[in-house]
């Protein structure tokens, strides 16, 4: 053991590092200086054209950035007044904005210790796993953990993220950070949980490898628009479970989909519509509770991964639209349970492809 250790150090420092000192030289002296200073993806060549392709590759839809900006914008108007409503729900005295403000400063909001907080997410997606029954005809049979995220990652990891299951060695695992307690909000825990875990990407992760009826590679497919929309439906869908049990939990929710909300806008205001950085981020500042951290990574997220974050809230988007279709068409007839087991029947789909599905399966239940 020793000496495999002692090969190891002797690897890193004569290879490793030299090549990544090597890297950062390159990007210093020859790759920055060249570099664009334009942040839109339609200021390369052909790059209009490339932005679309990144929003059909993305969103699997055929939208001009121009509408999805005003899809965003009444979305972000939508949910707005939800969280005005809410604010005042709660008694709080003063705008939005001081009223986030409360929420990243407020210690009640947060866990004390790591155990405090891997509870309490242990026991909202127990809660959430006894509701099921009456949400969904189909439950996968791969179960799913609570565990925290790797203490030599957690530093510069996500709040929280789902691991799909390894077969043979265990089951899924729905990580939650427990690194800087005071960046994780207790009010945000019962959305994230819905998204990661049920009904969310464990639910839709695990039917789709259960499936016999379709060939292996559709099995483990993932599209961002359909496995993102989804989770995002899911935290909405919390809200028909009882799963929010306070005022803070839903502005949790809410703020969450304001969020996906916000990128409609922000994605397409960069690429498309000339906004600077500073525009990003003012908007986002303007109209979610993120923090300052949280924002300014984000808004380089999407300056450097064009049209990718716009599949969460289109996909959602589709999934409430054919839900509504499906109730208005079947009446009486409608069974919430067989509508969410007909959207994940295939596994991933393209949306076009699940409206058809979902239409077809419309037109058989009558």
């Amino acid at each position: 053991r020793a000496k495999l250790i002692a090969r190891g150090r002797k690897v890193v420092a004569e290879a490793v590092l030299p090549a990544y000192r090597a890297l950062a030289r390159f990007m210093h002296e020859e790759y920055l200086p060249r570099a664009r200073q334009s942040l839109a993806a339609t200021a390369l060549p052909d790059g209009r054209a490339y932005y679309r392709q990144q929003i059909r590759h993305y969103t699997t839809l055929d939208l001009t950035p121009e509408e999805i900006h005003r899809i965003g914008l009444a979305e972000v108007r939508r949910i707005r007044a939800r969280m005005e409503a809410v604010k005042r729900r709660t008694g709080f005295k003063g705008d939005l904005s001081a009223f986030f403000t409360y929420l990243r400063q407020e210690p009640r909001f947060y866990a004390k210790t790591p155990r405090q907080l891997l509870e309490r997410a242990a026991w909202i997606t127990k809660r959430i796993d006894g509701l099921l029954p009456a949400w969904f005809g189909r439950l996968p049979r791969m179960p799913y953990g609570v565990a925290p995220v790797p203490a030599e990652i957690a530093p510069n990891y996500t709040t929280g993220r789902y691991w799909p299951a390894i077969p043979g060695v265990r089951g899924g695992l729905f990580l939650v950070n427990t690194y800087a307690l005071d960046k994780r909000p207790l009010y945000e825990l019962p959305a994230l949980a819905l998204h990661e875990a049920v009904p969310g990407h464990h639910l839709q992760i695990s039917l789709a490898r259960e499936l016999e009826s379709v060939p292996s590679f559709r099995r483990e497919l993932y599209i961002s628009a359909f496995g993102e929309g989804w989770a995002l439906y899911a935290e909405g869908l919390g809200e028909e479970m009882g799963i929010y049990e306070t005022p803070y939990e839903l502005m949790g929710r809410l703020s969450y989909d304001m969020w996906r909300a916000a990128r409609l806008v922000v994605d397409t205001g960069i690429h498309a519509l000339g906004w600077s950085r500073q525009q990003a981020i003012a908007f986002l500042r303007e109209n979610t509770a993120l923090s300052e951290h949280n924002i300014e990574t984000e808004v380089d997220r999407y300056i450097s991964w064009p049209a990718q974050a716009l599949s969460y809230k289109l996909g959602e988007l589709t999934i409430r639209r054919l839900r509504r279709e499906a109730k208005e068409a079947l009446g009486d007839k409608f069974d919430i349970r067989a509508f969410h087991d007909a959207v994940l029947a295939e596994g991933a789909l393209p949306l076009p492809i699940l409206e058809e599905r979902i239409r077809a399966w419309i037109a058989e239940q009558r």
